[in-house]
């Protein structure tokens, strides 16, 4: 008969320490024969049955301390008893019962919580949507209905291999996607090994670096000598998606962030447009000094019906991309020779309009360059510097953008 072991209390097993030297430890918690609490080096803590089955000795995990307190283990290692009483072992049932949960959770099931399990991390709707999105449409098709047991590498690259040269910017978010799925599915049993979805001594050795995959693509921008013009012409067209374009250029920001903005973000006493850090690509607030041409344009507007946007759309919500962007191309189309981009030869696009910015303040002022960048929302020195810096120059960002403003005319255009 095996020695029974002192039912030890809770408060006594929480107390129990390893003894600093040698690897690990298993006390007796008594209760139920054979249970311990086994002690790693470096104090982690989990439960361990120890029992004999047909002369063979097996150890089996019934999960971690404190996640499953001192009762709950107690009764699982009496349930794992009676089943030994009855013939059975429960270490193999155990490894039975995981190979069956395994061949059930597809990659589909898998991404389905794992966008569950993230749902608090995303930035906002938008960035959880765009995160599954890339999923269904390029994972999906190949790794959608194959059990996460299965996955391999190989898997992993039918993936990637189609996109990796030519939207590689996609495909590496879709690889670093699928690398979570994957881990989610490792963490909760599903499958077990090395996740095929990781870079470094993975797929590095067989999928050219990202950097050299593709080279970024500037977006096309008016030159500075057709900025004026421009937005003389944008001034005298109608609608929410032209206010919004003109905004958008008055205060340098992302089309995004001016399409999002709602009336509870702005001050017009204080001129100064907040936008908090889930709407923005840095996930840092941002504030915006309103110019008097930006503020006169807002207390301009009329407000549809109890709409929060700024620029709401005729249907209802936020404007989308395609607005702005049919309303830019509309007034180059109206210019016999159109508003190019100078090296491109393209159409100038909303985005853009930074870069117009940008070059404005490079060589048309003597406005220090960290003050431009941090107009349009750009980290600016090295994480150190950035942790010391308290202020975000606003008085003097204001100056810089309403110079701006009399650069592309706005008051002119006004009067």
């Amino acid at each position: 008969m095996p020695r029974i072991a002192k039912e030890l209390s809770a408060i006594t097993v929480r107390n129990l320490a390893h003894p600093g030297h040698g690897g690990n430890v298993a006390h007796a918690v008594g209760g139920v024969t054979g249970l311990y609490l086994q002690i790693t080096p470096n104090g982690a803590r989990s439960w361990l049955l120890r029992y004999v089955v047909n002369g063979s000795r097996h150890s089996m995990g019934l999960g971690p301390f404190p996640e499953v307190t001192l009762a709950r283990a107690r009764e699982k290692a009496r349930d794992a008893r009676e089943m030994i009483r009855a013939g059975g072992d429960p270490l193999c049932e155990k490894r039975v019962a995981q190979e069956a949960r395994r061949a059930q959770v597809t990659f589909a099931d898998a991404a389905d919580e794992t966008v569950k399990a993230k749902s608090g991390g995303f930035r906002n709707e938008k960035h959880k949507k765009q995160w599954r999105s890339t999923l269904d449409t390029y994972a999906a098709p190949v790794l959608g209905d194959m059990p996460v047991t299965d996955i391999t590498v190989d898997d992993i690259k039918r993936v990637l291999e189609p996109i990796w040269t030519t939207k590689t910017e996609t495909a590496t978010r879709l690889r670093g996607r699928i690398e979570a799925v994957l881990a989610w599915a490792t963490v909760h049993g599903h499958r077990t090994g090395d996740n095929p979805a990781r870079w470094k001594g993975n797929l590095d050795a067989s999928l050219p670096k990202p950097k050299k995959g593709s080279k970024v693509k500037n977006h096309p921008a008016l030159t500075l000598d057709d900025a004026p013009a421009w937005f003389a012409d944008l001034r005298k067209r109608d609608g929410f998606a032209s206010r919004a374009l003109e905004f958008t250029v008055l205060t340098a920001a992302r089309s995004g962030e001016v399409r999002g903005a709602t009336w509870d973000e702005i001050d017009l006493v204080a001129g100064v447009w907040t936008i908090p850090a889930e709407r923005m690509k840095a996930e840092k607030e941002h504030r915006v000094p309103l110019n008097v041409a930006a503020k006169a344009l807002l207390e301009g507007m009329d407000r549809m019906g109890d709409s929060p946007y700024l620029f709401p759309a005729l249907r209802g919500g936020a404007l989308s991309d395609m607005a702005l962007s049919a309303c830019m191309k509309r007034i180059n189309e109206a210019r016999d020779s159109g508003y190019l981009d100078a090296r491109s030869k393209r159409p100038a696009v909303p985005h853009g309009l930074r870069s117009t910015f940008r070059d404005w303040a490079a060589e048309r002022t003597e406005y220090p360059a960290e003050m431009a960048e941090m107009a349009l929302a750009h980290q600016v020195g090295s994480a150190v510097e950035r942790a010391y810096r308290r202020s975000d120059m606003m008085e003097k960002r204001r100056h810089m953008m309403e110079d701006w403003a009399d650069f592309l005319g706005a008051m002119t255009c006004q009067k």
